[in-house]
């Protein structure tokens, strides 16, 4: 049973943020500004806080980031219209519809919360720093965890909007309301070294009372998916190799086990966010509007169905609540993120993950949609809706071995590629004939992995990404039939990036100086 400890502190006059250590559950007090940074524990709790943010349900909370990441693709949809994820997955999104915000999520509410973390990061490296009131030991790691947190924030920033405003000091609120943007480029140096500097620092593995961080192995694979987006194939493969073969991350026996809401940290999982349920979200007075996730996570609550959609046979809607019932499990999701018609329809029937990815029939009763029963927590004493425990995976081994694959394919061709593929396919298939693959051009072997990845790593926030920098989205889109979008009709070129919310230009002219187009949005 997992259980927190929130905590409240106040970041200097600019803002207030809450605050988790990771497995206990003893509300604290305030701690004043002239007081903060006066121990190790404050710096520590500083981090803690900043964690804190990702949990947003604009980034990782809720479907924030899967809306940039997966929606739009060709592998999940919601089971009705929906405005709050429709723009993005039906390529008509603009600059006022980015300031559109339900739930906390939206493109405004997303940037805003990745230059927080970064607001944080900088000033706890800047309040840490040479200060002798806390030990050296532990300034090193909290500056190399900011420095991981603020990479990280940063490289999704350049996904999502490619230039974007930099900065690595501790600035105030005014003078980064100012800042104009900075090319992609020069942004991934800064991404890179932070990465580096992480890596150097922080541990292989953390004891379980301090589950959630983020290890050496995190920053690695960021590094890894930078060099593959700059197709720095030799790069990306030895940093694929270095995690592989010096990590004590395992691939689990079957896909199955992956996804065990009962074994959230297995050996497979590079780094997964840690919730609980029954912690609410923490207003933010320095931010009117705007609160917290807090620990309960809301996303299996957009992948459990809405048993007012199910069965297929409406009169048989008492039958699977009684069948539900008798298991404990209610069918109280919203069902806003389904697979998609095209992946349904295409996953190979012969496929051992299929079932942990289309489940059209559960307890016997035909159902009107396909779930991805892999974020499934049915479970009402565990799992009730919108306040789930289940933690949000962000990176595991299996994508670095796809990852590995691809680099080895791009770089030398398909012959050493296959022993990282390999053992990916092997567990996703019954016999050796299934599974193998051989005598692969090097064209062959890259289609395979575009397959390969995703059918492994469905609606796990790298799709949208891979069809993007392969340069394949607009192919894939345009042969893409959904059950309520149409993004064939209204997919354009500039929909690789998004625009930048209107709010954030109205508020600061200056992030139009060096594009005027908004990334073509104008």
């Amino acid at each position: 049973m997992k259980t927190k400890n929130i905590y409240l502190f106040v970041f200097i006059i600019f803002t207030i943020v809450s605050c988790e250590k990771f497995l206990e559950e003893d509300p604290r007090a305030v701690i004043a500004p002239e007081t903060f940074f006066a121990s190790d524990n404050d710096a520590r709790q500083a981090i803690q806080g900043t964690y804190a943010i990702l949990k947003n349900n604009s980034i990782y909370g809720q479907v924030g980031l899967d809306h940039f990441y997966d929606n739009g693709a060709d592998i999940i949809e919601p089971n009705r219209p929906a405005n709050f994820v429709q723009p993005i997955g039906d390529y008509i999104l603009d600059e006022a519809l980015a300031d559109v915000s339900v739930q906390k999520m939206s493109v405004s509410d997303t940037w805003k919360d990745l230059y927080r973390v970064i607001f944080n990061a900088n000033f706890i490296i800047d309040r840490v720093t040479d200060n002798e009131a806390i030990l050296e030991e532990v300034r090193t790691e909290v500056i190399a965890e900011a420095r991981f947190l603020r990479a990280l924030s940063y490289w999704h920033i350049t996904n999502l909007w490619g230039n974007a405003p930099y900065y690595t000091e501790a600035l105030t609120l005014d003078e980064v309301r100012v800042l104009g943007r900075t090319d992609e480029a020069t942004i991934l140096e800064g991404v890179i070294a932070d990465l580096q500097f992480a890596q150097g620092v922080l541990p292989s593995t953390y004891p379980d009372d301090q589950r959630g961080r983020a290890s050496r192995w995190a920053a690695a694979i960021i590094e890894a998916k930078i060099y593959m987006k700059q197709q720095n194939w030799q790069a990306g493969l030895t940093k694929c190799l270095e995690i592989i073969n010096e990590s004590p991350h395992v691939l689990l026996p079957t896909y199955e086990e992956v996804f065990d809401p009962a074994n959230e940290y297995n050996a497979e999982i590079i780094w997964s966010l840690d919730f609980a349920r029954d912690i609410e979200g923490i207003f933010d007075p320095a931010f009117p509007g705007r609160s917290f996730a807090g620990n309960n996570s809301w996303r299996p609550s957009m992948f459990n169905p809405r048993l007012r959609d199910e069965p297929a046979n409406s009169d048989e809607r008492g039958a699977l609540r009684e069948a539900l019932s008798a298991r404990g499990e209610a069918f109280n999701g919203t069902g806003l993120q389904v697979a998609a018609k095209d992946f349904a329809e295409t996953f190979p029937l012969n496929d051992l993950r299929r079932p942990l990815n289309i489940v059209d029939n559960y307890l016997g009763f035909e159902l009107n949609f396909p779930y991805m029963a892999k974020f499934w927590n049915l479970d009402l004493a565990t799992s009730p809706r919108f306040n789930h425990e289940d933690n949000r995976m962000v990176f595991r081994l299996a994508d670095v071995y796809l990852m590995a694959a691809e680099c080895e394919n791009e770089a030398n061709g398909p012959g050493g590629a296959y022993q990282y593929i390999e053992p990916i396919r092997q567990r996703a298939y019954a016999t050796q004939a299934e599974w193998e693959l051989v005598g692969l051009s090097q064209q062959e072997f890259r289609e395979a992995i575009y397959d390969e990845r995703k059918w492994e790593l469905a609606a796990e926030a790298h799709r949208r990404y891979d069809l993007i920098r392969w340069g394949i989205l607009f192919d894939v889109m345009e042969n893409i039939e959904y059950r309520f979008w149409s993004p064939a009709q209204n997919i354009r070129p500039w929909h690789v990036l998004l625009p930048i919310p209107l709010q954030e230009l109205e508020q600061n002219p200056a992030l139009l100086e060096s594009d005027p187009t908004n990334n073509g949005y104008r």
